[in-house]
Order: structure tokens, then C-alpha cells, then sequence
């Protein structure tokens, strides 16, 4: 892990005003010991990110933007993450200005599909714990069925009418069997690539979607996008619900685990009409969640 409190505490001013070459202007905010070198960091689907390194260390920039298309506002993601530090699950936001979000990094390890199925009960804990342990005074609240039917307003006058006519009944389906809420502050995109493994630890990053919610969805979200089986899924719910009800919980969590795909692929279509900072098929990635989805909906 890198070192998290070796180096001074950054300010959240002064303010860096990011024009056709950003890196520069970041690298002349006086933050830096020396000039930083920017190395592109790999992963993410809507956001740029570089590892930063000067003479202190290494730096997470991540280059980025208000999404109000998908109600995501930076000034709140940073509240998250600033808690989730003090919680101790997540790396210090050290700079938050327009545009720009810097944190230290961490020398770890980004989990793919294959570790989290690899080790669900770390994953469980790191998840109960974010909801148990992570607190702040935003009022946003994540429900994924207002999520989508807001994705399928939007999309009405992009997508064909069958598509739509498809996404609309299998949104109402679901709707119509949603479970009962487990209120918890949520992350909500429990993307295998949001964590992290230090060799000692695990860590979540990106609180884009952070809110009041329904720990149901986190569980079903984690589930969808490292495409558990059901026997795996039997185990998160286990190890989260502490093996006490946690068979009552399968029904509900296969509707959310539908539900979960049904916003990806949505969410996908959406980004593709809004976001040009990345070279991102979203089509094709909707397409994928979509497959997956129709897996989920033949055992509902």
C-alpha cells in the first residue's frame, strides 16, 4: 500500500481551471514537490485517469466532470469519499477542484470478475462495513427502479420502439416484484475494478452512485458485474447476512441482480449519447449486460 499519511494534507484550493491540456495545468497547481510525471492508468469507462508521481510519491488524477445525466455531481462524490477515508476503506482525497479529483495511491492490486468469485467473503465484509461504517449528510438517495425508468425517458427518441417496447416490460416486471428495502449508505457500482487489493487488504475507490439505498441492490449489483453463479451468490448472502435468513434473501436478490443489469446496459446507452472522453464501445457493452440479463430474467 502506499505511504497515507507521509506527505502533507493537500487544500482543496487553490482551484485549477482545466482547458485543451489539462495535465499541464494540474502539474502547475502548487501541489507538486518537483514537476509530477503523468502515466495513463488504465481501466474505468467514463472517466480519465493518471498516476501522478513527484518526489513525495504517487498520486491517483482522475480528469472528470459533473454527469447530470446520470445525477452525479463531484462535489457529493468527494463528501463519500472523504468519508469512506475516514472509515478507513478508502484512499485520502487529498485535491478536489473543477474537473479534477486527486487521491494518494495505493499499490495494489485492481480485482477482475474472476478474484471477487475468488473471495467472496473479504468482499462481503468490505461491502457490510462501508454500510455500517460509512456516514455523511447528503440527502441522495440511489433506487435503481427510478434510475432506470429515468435511462428509458431519456432514451425514448434513441433507441428503436422494440427495444424500448422490450426494456420498458422487462423494467415493469421487475418493478412489480420489488423486494423489501434494506436501508444502508450504498456504494452502488461495485464494479469488480472499484476494488482493490493491497496483499493485506481490500479497498473501494469511485463513489460516483454513493447514497442512501437498499443493500439488496449493492449485493446484486457486486453479483451481476462479476457474473456469479448461483451457488456463488448463496455465498455472499451468506457471509453478508451472517448465514441468518439468508435463504429468504435469494428471490430478492435475483431481482435485483436483473434489475442491476438492466441499469448497466441502460446506463451504457445513455454514456454513449453524453460522454467523448473515452474511446468506449457502449454499445457493446450494453449489449453484454443485456445477454447476461436475459440469463437472469429465465429464472424469474
Amino acid at each position: 500500500m502506499g505511504r497515507i499519511d507521509a506527505s502533507p494534507r493537500f487544500a482543496d484550493k487553490p482551484a485549477v481551471t482545466l482547458n485543451a491540456d489539462p495535465l499541464s495545468a494540474i502539474a502547475a497547481l502548487p501541489l507538486w514537490d518537483g514537476t509530477p510525471r503523468f502515466d495513463v492508468l488504465d481501466g474505468g469507462i467514463s472517466n480519465l485517469s493518471y498516476v501522478a508521481t513527484d518526489r513525495r510519491g504517487k498520486y491517483v488524477v482522475r480528469l472528470t466532470r459533473d454527469f447530470p445525466f446520470h445525477d452525479v455531481y463531484r462535489d457529493r462524490e468527494g463528501e463519500v469519499a472523504r468519508a469512506a477515508y475516514r472509515a478507513g476503506l478508502a484512499p485520502e482525497l487529498i485535491y478536489a477542484g473543477p474537473g479534477v479529483m486527486i487521491s494518494r495511491y495505493l499499490d495494489a492490486k485492481t480485482l477482475g470478475a474472476a478474484d471477487v468469485r475468488r473471495d467472496i467473503p473479504r468482499v462481503a465484509e468490505l461491502v457490510r462495513r462501508f454500510h455500517r461504517e460509512v456516514a455523511t449528510g447528503s440527502a441522495f438517495t440511489f433506487d435503481v427502479f427510478a434510475v432506470n425508468a429515468g435511462y428509458l425517458r431519456a432514451l425514448a427518441e434513441h433507441a428503436s420502439a422494440s427495444r424500448m417496447a422490450e426494456w420498458s416490460a422487462i423494467h415493469a416486471k421487475l418493478s412489480s416484484m420489488r423486494p423489501n428495502r434494506v436501508p444502508v449508505f450504498g456504494h452502488h457500482d461495485l464494479l469488480p475494478g472499484n476494488i482493490l487489493d493491497d496483499g493485506r487488504r481490500l479497498w473501494l475507490i469511485d463513489f460516483e452512485y454513493a447514497g442512501h439505498g437498499d443493500a439488496r441492490f449493492d449485493l446484486g449489483n457486486l453479483a451481476s458485474n462479476a457474473q456469479f453463479t448461483p451457488a456463488q451468490s448463496s455465498e455472499l448472502l451468506g457471509a453478508y447476512f451472517d448465514h441468518e435468513g439468508h435463504d429468504d434473501a435469494a428471490p430478492a436478490h435475483r431481482v435485483m441482480e436483473a434489475a442491476s443489469l438492466l441499469r448497466e446496459g441502460l446506463w451504457s446507452l445513455v454514456s454513449r449519447q453524453h460522454i467523448r472522453e473515452r474511446n468506449v464501445d457502449y454499445a457493446g457493452y450494453a449489449e453484454q449486460n443485456f445477454a447476461r440479463l436475459d440469463e437472469v430474467l429465465a429464472d424469474l
